[in-house]
């Protein structure tokens, strides 16, 4: 009867003791924030712009500079002046004895007519080129202020250095003395050149032994003795006929 007894007050008084202690509590971890999203400033790329390729037979007007002129220096100590002026190319040789090219690159032609509108001052030439090719050589047809017309063969013999072989060389009545102010015509056709001046062909030359078919058309202008020199074409056309 007394363990019995005892087992009650041991059983009591346990029960006493956990009624003063709190129920337990559960741990529960915080999570961090996910992170804002990061804000980049967007890299702009521009749209690729492509230069329109002129057509095969056009007319420049020189209202814009062209990336298809490319312009090289065939003899002379002096860096000449490009300037595509509104409606006008000008080029300005300051050193005398300077000659220098100007081609059209878009295309290459066989058969091509190519005029010019130019005015110059007293002291030097201007012309057209047909058939241009770096290796082989180029025609250039050129007149300068005293009537004398020439046709040279342009061979390259090293950068920057040229000669000059006559092909022909005469007068023509067509021809302003003085300041130079003339359309100018070279049409590339086969074996022959036929030499405009003002819409008059001034001669007919036979070039088959000089082995060139194809290349590049063009522009020219030289510097004499005296200089500076400057040349104005207000409009270069290549056609067929």
């Amino acid at each position: 009867m007394k363990k019995y007894l005892l087992l009650i007050g041991i059983l009591i008084l346990t029960i006493a003791c956990n009624i003063g202690r709190s129920a337990p509590t559960t741990a529960t971890a915080t999570l961090p924030s996910p992170p804002a999203p990061a804000t980049t400033t967007p890299t702009f790329i521009p749209a690729p712009t492509n230069t329109p390729v002129p057509e095969l037979y056009f007319t420049d007007e020189f209202d814009a500079a062209s990336l298809f002129w490319k312009f090289l220096q065939t003899g002379g100590a002096g860096s000449p002046q490009v300037a595509f002026e509104s409606g006008a190319l000008r080029i300005n040789l300051p050193t005398a004895d300077t000659w220098y090219i100007g081609l059209h690159n878009a295309y290459r032609y066989s058969d091509v007519f190519v005029r010019a509108k130019v005015s110059a001052s007293s002291i030097g030439s201007v012309g057209l080129i047909c058939r241009y090719d770096e290796s082989n050589g180029w025609f250039e047809f050129n007149i300068d202020s005293g009537g004398t017309y020439s046709v040279l063969l342009g061979q390259w013999l090293a950068p920057g250095i040229a000669k000059y072989i006559p092909v022909v060389s005469s007068v023509s009545n067509q021809i302003q003395t003085g300041n130079v102010n003339a359309e100018l015509g070279l049409f590339c056709e086969g074996n022959f050149l036929s030499l405009y001046v003002n819409d008059t062909v001034i001669r007919r030359v036979d070039v088959t032994n000089y082995g060139l078919t194809e290349g590049n058309v063009g522009i020219a202008v030289a510097s004499y003795r005296d200089a500076p020199m400057s040349a104005i074409f207000d409009w270069v056309k290549v056609s067929a006929e």
